[in-house]
Formats: C-alpha cells, sequence, structure tokens
C-alpha cells in the first residue's frame, strides 16, 4: 500500500489527513511540533483528532506528498523535502493562487486547485465545505485518483486544466480581498456594494484569462456570485483569517498574480488595482 503524507496542519491539511486516515490509508501528518490537531464540524457532534509528527525528525519515506502549507510558508519546508520522498514521489502542491509551482524542481508535481473550506484556531480545525482537489489528467495523476478512491477525498482530474485554475483564481479574487480587507467575513455579501464590487473584480479576472488564452462566458460571474452565496455568514477566507492573525496573507499568488498578468497584457483593472493595492499596504509596518 503507499504511504501518504501531509504536509502542514491547517485546515486544508488536516481535512486531506482525515479523509485518508478514517479510511484506513497510512498517512502521516507533518507539522513543525508534534502535538495533534482537533477536526470539528458545523451541526455534528463528531470530533475527528489526528496526531501531527515533527516534519525535523521525521524519517519515513512517503509515495504521495500533499503540501498545504500556505504559499508564503513554502521557502520552510524545502529543507525538509529531499528526506521524505524517493525518486518517483508525486507531490501534490495545495495552496490558493498559482505560480507556487515554479519553487519546485521536482519530476512529479502538480499545483491540485483546491476547494476546501474550514478554519483553524488553535488546534482546532472548524471543517465547512468541500473536499474537492482538481489536477491536470495524465498517468501520474490517474494513478493517484486509483490510490486514494477508497477515500471521501473529490479527486478530480481535468484535461482542460489552465481553466480550472482561472476559474478558482477568480473565486479567490474578490472574496479574499474584500474580507480581508474589510476584515469580516462573508456576512459582508449581505451589501449591495460589496456584491457589486465583487463582480466587477471577477468582471476583470475573466479579462487576464482571456489576454492569457482561458475564457469564460458572462454567465461566470453568476456562477461564481452564487458560490459566495452558499457560503455561511459566519464562514471567513484564508486571507480574512490571515489577517485576523497577524500573518502573511497570500497576495502574491492570488491578486499580485493577476496584477502582474494585467500589466503584461496592459488592461484595464481599476478595482484589481486598487484592492491590490490596498491589500499590500496592509501589511505595511512602520
Amino acid at each position: 500500500m503507499y504511504k501518504f503524507g501531509v504536509i502542514g496542519p491547517g485546515a486544508v491539511g488536516s481535512i486531506i489527513g482525515e479523509s485518508l486516515q478514517k479510511s484506513g490509508y497510512p498517512v502521516t501528518l507533518l507539522g513543525r511540533k508534534a502535538g495533534e490537531v482537533r477536526i470539528e464540524r458545523v451541526g455534528t457532534p463528531e470530533v475527528v483528532i489526528l496526531p501531527v509528527e515533527q516534519i525535523s525528525e521525521e524519517e519515513s519515506v512517503f509515495d504521495y506528498l500533499f503540501i498545504t502549507v500556505k504559499g508564503t510558508q513554502l521557502e520552510g519546508i524545502m529543507p525538509y523535502l529531499e528526506k521524505l520522498k524517493h525518486a518517483d514521489t508525486v507531490c501534490v502542491l495545495c495552496q490558493n493562487g498559482y505560480g507556487q509551482l515554479e519553487k519546485f524542481q521536482i519530476p512529479h508535481a502538480y499545483q491540485a486547485v483546491v476547494y476546501i473550506s474550514g478554519q483553524k484556531k488553535d488546534q482546532v480545525v472548524t471543517h465547512f465545505r468541500d473536499r474537492t482537489l482538481i489536477l491536470p489528467e495524465n498517468e501520474v495523476t490517474k494513478t493517484l485518483k486509483e490510490a486514494i478512491a477508497e477515500s471521501d477525498l473529490d479527486m478530480q482530474l481535468r484535461a482542460d486544466y489552465r481553466y480550472e485554475v482561472w476559474y478558482k483564481l477568480m473565486v479567490n479574487l474578490a472574496i479574499n480581498s474584500v474580507t480581508a480587507l474589510s476584515g469580516n467575513t462573508a456576512f459582508i455579501l449581505r451589501e449591495e456594494k460589496v456584491r457589486r464590487l465583487c463582480e466587477n473584480l471577477i468582471r476583470e479576472g475573466i479579462k487576464i484569462a482571456a489576454a492569457e488564452g482561458v475564457h469564460f462566458e458572462e454567465k461566470t460571474i453568476t456562477a461564481i456570485m452564487n458560490i459566495y452565496a452558499g457560503y455561511p455568514p459566519y464562514m471567513g477566507t484564508s486571507m480574512y483569517y490571515d489577517r485576523m492573525n497577524g500573518q502573511a496573507m497570500e497576495i502574491a499568488y492570488i491578486q499580485g498574480y493577476l496584477y502582474e498578468k494585467s500589466r503584461e497584457h496592459d488592461l484595464h483593472t481599476p478595482c484589481l488595482d486598487t484592492v491590490y493595492s490596498l491589500l499590500l499596504a496592509s501589511e505595511m509596518r512602520k
């Protein structure tokens, strides 16, 4: 049986680890320190506790590694990757945004489009919804999908993978921007002006995607707004939780990535330009 490792005991990593563990797969959750993480869900008394092993002390070699630390924390795990993998280890990056894959000089490394919503506070993860990972379709990812078929992870393989990447970028662009800048949860979507801003950000994202050769119809805006409408009002985003906890946000991989593409194609994206500038300003320290 394959051995699975999950680097990063945050919300995404813990939920992936739980999905594999409860289905009987040998999985190790790795973090900076040894300990445990508790996974809860709203509306159910079920609690799952997962052990966390210290990555610097881990001696196992894994067939599959899910790398779930945030894009801002990737440099910290790089020194440990070599000892955790063999020549054929498959690494799956599970971060928001795009561009992180360039940091990895590994033969079998793929970036997943991640739909897992959760919050971690102290050592408690609250799982809100979804367990979906979308990967490019090839022989390596087909083998991985078959390997975890008994788990409740929803692994989807796509021939049109770039379309999925850009779709998720636009999902992240609007809701992450407005929640992080306002310091508020999805509750703010009740304000019409916030919804209009989200729509304009998505519209600008569609323009950038088209310049990159990925085309979306106007109805994509409605589809993404409907995703937001399904969020419970108390749910935050990854960038919201980072800002509330005083941690670095993944601006470079979402808004920053799109901003650079907009500049590259000489596009007019005033809403993106504004939120990107304000997000950068929010992390400035005297």
